[in-house]
């Protein structure tokens, strides 16, 4: 059960950077680090829960 619970926390997280990607891209002066960074953090989120489900 506790997998599952890190699988959502994750899914949450996913959207969140998701959600504060889309945030950024649309400023007019969107820093494109920032962006990199993020959506970088979004991958590892995301390789992390493939790699928890394969587990289940």
């Amino acid at each position: 059960m506790a997998v599952d619970a890190r699988i959502r926390e994750l899914g949450n997280r996913h959207r969140t950077l998701d959600e504060q990607i889309q945030r950024e891209v649309t400023r007019p002066t969107a820093d494109s680090l920032h962006v990199r960074e993020l959506k970088q953090r979004k991958l590892r989120i995301k390789e992390e829960i493939s790699a928890l489900e394969a587990r289940v």
